[in-house]
């Protein structure tokens, strides 16, 4: 790829996190929007970004060689799992896919369509999976013997309050993740507890059903969905669409990954490394995520380092606009 005096960015979905990412566009002065793709009418959909055309995801083939990087922003239990692995096939991609038990086989599927292809995609980009995945492997190798503990929320997930919303009979939904709280104090104790998925977390969902839906079925296909709900003790409460925009319309949310582990000779000096982010919008956050990685990406297409990559694979001096002389000067 030959360098752009802009990176060229091209958002494909543009719900909360392509609204996100059109935002963000807007604190990066190396970056700029050049298209939005959607599966809506494209007439319908009405962007910030003056002079940028929207246009039908069907058409977004005949964009390649026009966009630097595709940033898609749909939801990983429909839609990413297989628009990244042909969009791979024209363009450089960041995404977000968030299924932690399926990365391993989407990876190998977005690999296959990026090399062959001879693009860079980086795969399952935002805090978690991402930043906190950075952070359990910095704090593995720091403290060695150990445990990890990560906690999630309180606040709505969007993958899993889109899960709930593909499912027959569903208009919206928000879904709330709820750490235990007798299991994190555990935790910051020190006290290295065995803890299951369950005993991290409890799941809140607020759920706007159609008019005589049946709410059992609904209710029972959350609780037993796999990858999402099955593990979780699960409250969901059917409500009005008012109701959900009045007091559930913000996406806040958050976390924090624990390593608690020993040093010394007998292993008697607890050590706690803990990373935390406390957020007003999931969206807006994932989406500058999105974002710093998708310079990255722009740049290993540039070097002709192409495939498939994670976090781990990425420097974090690709990921900042300034040179190298200014990051040590200004943070190390």
């Amino acid at each position: 790829m030959i360098a752009t005096e802009k990176i060229r960015i091209a958002i494909a979905g543009y719900g909360n996190l392509g609204i996100g990412v059109e935002a963000g566009i807007m604190q990066n002065p190396d970056m700029e929007l050049i298209a939005v793709f959607t599966r809506r009418v494209p007439e319908s959909i009405k962007i910030r970004t003056q002079n940028v055309p929207v246009c039908r995801f069907s058409d977004m083939t005949e964009w390649a060689g026009k966009v630097d990087v595709m940033i898609l922003c749909g939801g990983s239990a429909t839609d990413l799992i297989w628009q990244v692995p042909h969009a791979a096939q024209f363009f450089n991609t960041v995404d977000s896919f968030d299924t932690h038990a399926k990365i391993p086989w989407f990876y190998s599927a977005v690999n296959e369509a990026s090399s062959s292809s001879g693009h860079t995609s980086i795969i399952s980009v935002g805090w978690d999976p991402g930043m906190f995945s950075i952070a359990r492997v910095y704090s593995n190798c720091i403290l060695p013997s150990g445990k990890d503990y990560t906690f999630w929320g309180p606040g709505v997930s969007q993958g899993h309050s889109d899960a709930i919303r593909r499912i027959s009979g569903v208009v919206d939904a928000r879904q709330y993740t709820i750490p235990v709280d007798s299991s994190v104090k555990s935790v910051r104790n020190g006290d290295n507890p065995e803890l299951t998925v369950g005993q991290k977390h409890t799941r809140l969902c607020y759920v706007v059903a159609e008019e005589n839906a049946d709410l059992l079925r609904i209710e029972k296909e959350i609780k037993e969905m796999p990858d999402y709900f099955k593990e979780y003790e699960t409250t969901i409460k059917f409500i009005s669409k008012d109701d959900l925009e009045k007091n559930h319309s913000e996406l806040p949310h958050g976390g924090f990954v624990i390593r608690s582990g020993v040093t010394g000779r007998d292993g008697k000096h607890k050590q706690i490394i803990e990373y935390s982010l406390k957020l007003e919008s999931n969206p807006g956050f994932t989406a500058n995520v999105l974002l710093a990685y998708a310079r990255a990406a722009y740049r290993l297409s540039c070097r002709s380092e192409y495939g498939a990559k994670t976090v781990f694979d990425i420097p974090p001096a690709l990921l900042s606009p300034l040179p190298g002389t200014e990051l040590i000067k200004r943070f190390l």
